[in-house]
Parts: structure tokens; sequence; C-alpha cells
């Protein structure tokens, strides 16, 4: 914990990013006490109180804090005060918050302590993604609609990437991925393309297990991928004059149409 007089000595910038980082971490460390019932330290919680009254002194800064409720406040109100004050920070500081800045605690553990349910064969090809946003929010999706492996292209964008790991909100570290090529899938599935000019999505009949390959956000689907999804074509219908998609937001419809239909067959997620 940085000593308030610290802080009171930085310039006005350095303090609200540096208090803004602070409040961000005493959220994710409430969240745990919180989703593990145990009581909060003191020491702790009056450090935060001062941290808080430190921000509400701040000039640009138009909230108020209610001594009366904070100096007896359950860890649910602490956190909504800690979330409150940071984002003002923020708005004063010039920055957008991203939903990724407060991690679940549960994306936080490690993978041996998460018993993960999903759809037995339900596989993906993530082919030359270039943007690691997009490949951090395919992640996502993948993980939470229950896919059971996605595969990376050789071309694909570095996993590593920190903006692919920050968007990929911790789905990275329980979903199993590797890289390979086209060549190298494995046989006995069927693969299909998610790529215009199929059939619409609504009418397309998904395999109970298979692997759907998705194109690069830039150039779509290559002649290779397109001949190696010899199951079939399925497309998202659009009306609008752009009829254009991100590929994490087309992925993430593709995946909620695959796994109701599964669902509506009786194929429920291991």
């Amino acid at each position: 914990m940085i000593p308030l007089n610290k802080l009171e000595r930085l310039t006005p910038g350095q303090q609200r990013r540096k208090t803004a980082l602070l409040l961000a971490s005493f959220e994710r460390e409430l969240l745990e006490y919180l989703e593990t019932d145990r009581s909060y330290p003191q020491a702790r919680r009056d450090y935060l109180l001062s941290l808080l009254g430190f921000v509400a002194k701040d000039p640009k800064i138009t909230l108020s804090m209610d001594d009366q409720i904070c100096a007896t406040a359950t860890i649910p109100t602490l956190i909504r005060e800690c979330n409150r004050y940071r984002h003002a920070l923020l708005q004063v500081i010039g920055l957008l918050p991203a939903e990724w800045d407060l991690v679940h605690l549960s994306s936080l553990r490690q993978k041996e302590d998460i018993d993960r349910r999903f759809y037995p064969g339900i596989r993906a090809y993530v082919e030359d993604i270039r943007s690691p946003f997009n490949l951090g929010s395919i992640f996502r999706t993948a993980e939470a609609f229950g896919a059971e492996l996605l595969y990376l292209s050789p071309l694909c964008c570095q996993d590593t990437h920190p903006r692919a790991v920050r968007s990929s909100m911790g789905s990275m570290n329980f979903l199993p991925f590797e890289r390979t090529s086209l060549d190298n899938l494995p046989e006995g599935f069927p693969v299909f393309a998610l790529e215009t000019g199929g059939t619409p999505i609504a009418e397309f009949d998904f395999p109970s297990r298979g692997i759907v390959i998705v194109g690069s956000e830039e150039l779509g689907m290559s002649p290779e991928g397109l001949e190696r999804a010899t199951y079939g074509r399925v497309s998202i219908p659009m009306t609008g004059i752009k009829a254009s998609l991100n590929v994490g937001v087309a992925f993430g419809i593709l995946m909620q149409a695959w796994t109701s239909y599964l669902d509506c067959s009786d194929i429920k997620p291991r």
C-alpha cells in the first residue's frame, strides 16, 4: 500500500492514474474475500476508506462519500464504492474503462481448480487472425459457449500478445488450444466454414461434433480453407447497407446457434 502522503506529492495526473490502479487492485481483492466468505482485514479497510476520502478531495471529482455508511460497510458496498470512484477517476483522466479492467476471480484461479463443462468434439480453427483483440475475443467466446478445443493457424497473431490476453478475460487459462496447419487437422471431424454465400445459419444442419473454420478479418477464408470445409458453408444473413460483422461477433453468433442446435438434439455439455 502506497502511503497517502506519497500520493499527495505526485502531480495531479500521476495521482489519478496511480489511485485508479490502486482501486482496481482493491476491487479484485475484495471480490476474492467475498467469494471465499472471509472477513476483510480492518487495516486494509481503513486504508481503503482513507484512499476514497483522498479521491473525494480531488477538485475534479464530484462524488461524495457517506461516512456513516462506509464506516460499517459490507464487502459488496466497498466493491461498489471502489468501482464508482475508479470510474470517476478514469473519466477525469480521459480513459474509457474496458470490460477487462476488473477480471472476475474465477478467471484467475488455476486450471486444475475448475471443473470446466464443454461439448465434446466442438472445435474451431482460427485462420490468420491478425488482431490480438479479435483473437482474445474468439478465445473468450469459444470458452463461454463450451468449445472443447481451439486451433490457431501458423499465421495467427501471438496468443501471448497483451491485448489478446486482456480481451480473452482469462479464458486462455482454461480452453485448450494449439497451433497447427489446415493439413494437420485431425481426421474424423466434419469441417465446415463460417463464410458468406453459404446456407443461412437458421437452416444449417450443424454436426454433433466438428470443426468450424473462421477466416481472417482482413481477407476472409482462404481458398485452402474453403476446400478443406467439405461439410459445407454456413452464413449469417444480414440486411444492412454494410452487411458486415466483426469476426469475433460473427463467431459468437455461430457458437450460440451451434450449441442451441445441439441442446435441441439432446446433446449437452459434459
